[in-house]
Formats: structure tokens, C-alpha cells, sequence
């Protein structure tokens, strides 16, 4: 249980100790500043341990916003401050320096000569507030989150505490709390349509103590659940999938919004959210290509396209915020004319909804699922999902040749690790020359050339020989660090290379089943993917060498995908693809758990993303 130590003189009538046991916290009252450090130091290490000032006047929420968040190691709000295990030390130091600099002087008044930090009122000497000032000095990093509307302050009088209590009752804190529960930027089906109702849905949950993972796998569930009612094929079938699909994103909008509510975040939870978001809209799609073939139209291919689509775009948005998320200079006209865009109310709405984000993506494909065919449904995805695509990067494109920007050893490394290249690319790195020509033209070249290949020759040998010509430039393409101004495309080029090249091997041997195959074996691949992402993202590096040489590496599994192809009979194929597939699954899900359940274990720090819409 976290403590909380209580400083300087309590005020009567005042609820900050109820207020703190409310939050959780075990309540200790010191005497003085010798006595607070030793409560400090009877806490165990691994414990959160707050000083707060008795004379605190605040909303509950502002006291749980600068308290309880566990994504940051030091936090506070005025008349407050709170460590994590690994902030405890500064907190230690900080506090250990004011109580000596105060000679032991009780609260309630300075020692002359004492500088009052920012959240001191009129005079107020705070011991939180102090150590806070010390913890900036020290050049720690505290977190000090926006309260806007909500009050935080130790009032210096009995004239300024009933000014602050007035304060506090003009504004609700509850309602306060509802409006930060839903994420500040996102699209406009969720906005509009899902979130007015689905934060008091997130409420009803922090309520009963429902946790934001259990949440997230209700919603996981309830989109299985439509998928196997698409697969009926049925009308009846179809259209209480799109029904459920949508009632599967009220949840998935519901467990970011519990999240905050509650400030439930975890490293366990952000991977889970992300994870399966993919997995319920991709399992979605096979439930739509299960559904059609039961009426005879086979829809596998579209099903398969939708995927490698919806991926690559996924890795361009993650590929460009790779490359400039820590980059300097970081400035161009484009920018400069998304902002001024940003600023007329309309234009903001627009732009949100071309880029198909998850919420408009599932609202028409739940529509077109009820009230259309799957082909249909497929091929309104295809196109949208390809005009968001070329809108969204055309713009990253002009933004990035247009930019004066130096950018970093990490996105360099960051881009290396999404590329994928396995030990045929290391082996090869190491023999051939590096070339003279820009990374981005040896993969423009790689992924043109191989698809083609196998769009017009199909499986045989002729694809084979173009795949090794295509293993040659992937590893030449990463003979230098990526730092030119569009090397953020390489990783996505490589997924439609790979991806492309399955998908049309697959409806090229024209059998049964191997679209399937190579739909599963899409999704195992895109899993390992989005994996390396997502850990990249939480700063726990790419996945080990080992898992990447396992899996092959993308130009690995690529030549091999198209050795197969050219020596297998069309049947022997499919078993091979989905043997394939199995086999990567495996290795990918099972290394991928164990290490997001280890670093949840570890104490990981706590993530959440409040990036683009998916």
C-alpha cells in the first residue's frame, strides 16, 4: 500500500486525510520536517510514498492526478509531491537537504531566507513545495500534470483557505474527471458518436472495479464473436456482426477512457489495447471471407489486400514518428500549413475522417457488413483505406523533403530495427561493398521488382532468382544508417514487398485454401511486426537478434516463401504456407508474451499512447 505523509499543521475541518485514504493511501502524520524524514525512510523501497501539506485545499482528482499516476517516477501538484521506487532516492536527497537547510525548523513558517517555490501562497513555507524546488534543482524530472479547472493550492490565511474552498465548490470534480477520460485527440465518429456515453460506461467500471485489461479482452471477446457471426454468412449473421463490431469498439473506446479515469495505466495494458485492436479487425476479416465462401463467392484475396493495406499503412505512421519524433530543427512549410489547417474548426474534422481512423473504419465496415455483401464490404475498405494511405503519406512526404532536420543515431537504429533484415542481409552486409546510391532506391527497387515478378510469372524459378536480387538490395539498402530525409520509408516498402509477394504466389497457384494459408501467415508475420513496434515505443528496444534470425528475417522468409513456390506442387504449397505460418506464429507469440508479462512483472514503467488514432 502506498503511504502518505502529512507535514505541517492540520487545519480543522479540512478532508485531505480521508481524501488520501480514498486514493488508497496509508496516512502518517509528522511532526516536523526530522520526523517526516524518518517516516520516509521506514517505508520499504519498492513502495510509492507521497508528502503532502496538511493545509491542502483541492479537489480529490488534482490530489490523484499528481499522486497515483504510475507512469512517472516523481510527481506534484502544489502542497504535494510523490515518488515512485525509482524516484524514491531524489526524494530521499531532496528531502534530507530541506530538513537540514531548515535546522529542523516546524512547519509553518520559513526559515529566513528561505526561497518559496512556485505554489506557496503569500508565505506559505510548504515542505512539499520546497522539496520539489530541491528535486528541480537537482535537475530530476517531475511531473506536474495539467489540472486546468481543478484547485491545488495551501493557503497562506483563514481568508485565502475559505476563498479556495469556494474555489473548489464552483467547479465539479466529477464532471471534471468524466471530460479528461476521453482522449483529447481523435476522430470523429468516436467523438461524436461513442464517447458522450461510452466515459459514463468507463465510470460504471471504475465503480464495480473492473480493471481496463478486463475491459480490453471483453471487447477482444465480443469482436470474435461478431467475426463468428459473419462467418455464418447468413443475413442474420451479418448484420448482428456489424452490430456487435460496433458494440466491440464502444468497449475499446471504453478501456482508454477507464484508463484514464482511473489512471489504471500499465506496460501490460497499452500492449494488450494495441494488440488487439489489430487482432479483432483482421479476425474480423477472415470471419467476412469465411462468410462469403459459405456463399460462394471467394473473397480470400480481398480479405488478404484489406490486411496488407491497413499494415503498411500502420507502418508508415510508425515509421515517419520513428524517424522525427526526437529529431531537430524540426520544422517546414507543410508543418506550418497543417497548423494554420488545424486552427479553422471544419478543416480539423475533415482531415481526421480522410485518414479513415479506426473509429469511421469500423462504423463502415459494420454498415456495409449489416446491410451490403462482404465483397462489397472489402472492396469500400480497399479504396478508402488506399486514398487515406496516399493522402497520409503524400503529406509526410512534402513534410519531410521539405524540413531542415538532423536526425538522430536512435531513428536511425529505431528504422533499422522495423526493417526486419535477418542473417541473410547481416551475411550479406558484411562481404559487399556499400553502395553508392541512397537506401531509399535500393528498397523502391526491391519492391518493385519482386512483386512484379511474381505477378507475371507466377510460382517458378524466375521469382526465386529475382527474390535473391531482392535479398542483395535489402541488404544494401541498410549498408548505412537511415538519416536521409525519406529513409522512413524503407520498413513500409519491405512489408509490401513481402506482404505483396505471398499474397499473389498464394492466388497464383490457384488452389483451394492457399489464400487462407497465406492470410495466416500474413497475420503471424504482421503480429511479429507490430510487436517490434510496440516495444520500440515502450523503449525496451527491438526483439532479440535471435527471435528475428528465427523467424528468418523479412528477405529470408521472402526467398523462402518463393522457393517453395517453385518447387512444391500448388497443394503441397498451401500445406507448406500453412505449416509456415503455424511454425511463426508460435515462435513470435510465445517469445512476444513472455517478455510483455516479464517487463509487466519487473515493474516496467507505465505507458499509454495518446497518439493518431489507429
Amino acid at each position: 500500500m502506498p503511504t502518505a505523509i502529512l507535514t505541517g499543521q492540520p487545519v480543522p475541518g479540512s478532508s485531505i486525510e480521508s481524501d488520501l485514504r480514498d486514493l488508497g493511501f496509508d496516512v502518517r502524520t509528522a511532526s516536523d520536517p526530522a520526523d517526516a524524514e524518518a517516516l520516509l525512510a521506514a517505508v520499504p523501497g519498492e513502495e510509492r510514498v507521497a508528502l503532502v501539506d496538511a493545509r491542502f485545499v483541492g479537489h480529490p482528482h488534482a490530489l490523484r492526478l499528481g499522486l497515483t499516476d504510475p507512469r512517472f517516477p516523481l510527481a506534484a501538484v502544489p502542497g504535494a509531491v510523490t515518488a515512485r521506487a525509482e524516484g524514491r532516492l531524489a526524494l530521499t536527497r531532496a528531502l534530507a537537504r530541506e530538513t537540514s537547510a531548515g535546522g529542523g525548523t516546524a512547519h509553518g513558517a520559513a526559515p529566513a531566507g528561505t526561497k518559496l517555490s512556485v505554489g506557496d501562497a503569500a508565505g506559505v513555507a510548504s515542505l512539499a513545495d520546497r522539496v520539489v524546488t530541491a528535486l528541480d534543482a537537482d535537475g530530476a524530472a517531475v511531473h506536474r500534470p495539467e489540472l486546468g479547472s481543478l484547485v491545488a493550492t495551501v493557503p497562506a490565511d483563514p481568508q485565502a483557505r475559505n476563498e479556495a474552498r469556494q474555489a473548489v465548490a464552483a467547479v465539479d470534480d466529477e464532471a471534471v474527471r468524466l471530460k479528461s477520460a476521453v482522449k483529447a485527440r481523435d476522430g470523429f465518429f468516436t467523438t461524436f458518436f461513442i464517447s458522450p456515453y461510452s466515459r459514463y460506461l468507463a465510470r460504471w467500471c471504475a465503480r464495480r472495479g473492473l480493471t481496463p485489461n478486463q475491459v480490453t479482452t471483453a471487447s477482444l471477446l465480443t469482436a470474435l464473436i461478431a467475426a463468428s457471426c459473419a462467418a455464418t454468412g447468413t443475413r442474420a449473421g451479418y448484420v448482428a456482426a456489424g452490430v456487435l463490431l460496433i458494440v466491440s469498439f464502444v468497449l475499446d473506446c471504453t478501456d482508454g477512457q477507464l484508463a484514464r479515469y482511473s489512471l489504471q495505466y500499465s506496460t501490460l495494458g497499452a500492449w494488450l489495447d494495441a494488440t488487439f485492436d489489430r487482432a479483432k479487425e483482421y479476425a474480423y476479416y477472415a470471419g467476412l471471407a469465411l462468410g462469403a465462401a459459405r456463399g460462394g463467392d471467394d473473397v480470400w484475396a480481398l480479405a488478404l489486400g484489406a490486411m496488407v493495406l491497413q499494415t503498411c499503412r500502420h507502418v508508415v505512421d510508425f515509421s515517419f514518428n520513428e524517424a522525427n519524433h526526437d529529431a531537430t530543427a524540426n520544422t517546414s512549410p507543410t508543418a506550418a500549413l497543417s497548423d494554420k489547417l488545424d486552427s479553422v474548426g471544419w478543416t480539423v474534422w475533415v482531415r481526421r475522417m480522410i485518414v479513415l481512423p479506426i473509429g469511421e473504419r469500423w462504423a463502415m465496415i459494420a454498415v456495409l457488413t449489416a446491410a451490403t455483401t462482404p465483397r462489397i464490404t472489402f472492396y469500400a475498405l480497399l479504396v478508402g483505406c488506399a486514398l487515406a494511405a496516399t493522402y497520409t503519406t503524400a503529406g509526410r512526404v512534402l513534410r519531410s523533403l521539405t524540413r531542415k532536420a538532423q536526425r538522430t543515431d536512435r531513428a536511425a537504429r529505431a528504422l533499422a530495427d522495423l526493417a526486419d533484415n535477418g542473417l541473410l542481409a547481416e551475411l550479406l552486409a558484411r562481404v559487399l561493398p556499400a553502395g553508392r546510391f541512397p537506401a531509399l532506391l535500393w528498397a523502391v527497387a526491391g519492391a518493385v521488382l519482386l512483386p512484379l515478378a511474381a505477378w507475371i510469372d507466377g510460382p517458378g524459378w524466375s521469382v526465386v532468382l529475382c527474390a535473391v536480387v531482392y535479398v542483395l538490395l535489402s541488404s544494401e539498402a541498410l549498408q548505412r544508417p537511415l538519416k536521409g530525409a525519406l529513409d522512413w520509408l524503407v520498413p513500409p516498402l519491405f512489408r509490401a514487398a513481402e506482404y505483396g509477394t505471398v499474397l499473389i504466389l498464394a492466388a497464383k497457384s490457384d488452389v483451394d485454401g492457399a489464400l487462407p494459408a497465406a492470410f495466416g501467415l500474413v497475420a503471424a508475420v504482421a503480429y511479429h511486426h507490430y510487436d517490434t513496434v510496440y516495444r520500440i515505443r515502450g523503449d525496451a528496444g527491438a526483439p532479440p537478434a535471435w527471435l528475428v534470425r528465427a523467424v528468418g528475417g523479412q528477405e529470408g522468409r521472402t526467398l523462402l516463401v518463393t522457393v517453395l513456390a517453385a518447387l512444391l506442387t500448388a497443394a503441397q504449397f498451401k500445406v507448406a504456407l500453412t505449416v509456415l505460418a503455424v511454425a511463426v506464429a508460435f515462435v513470435v507469440l510465445v517469445e512476444s508474451i513472455r517478455f510483455w508479462v516479464a517487463a509487466h512483472q519487473g515493474g516496467a514503467p507505465a505507458v499509454h499512447d495518446e497518439g493518431e488514432p489507429a
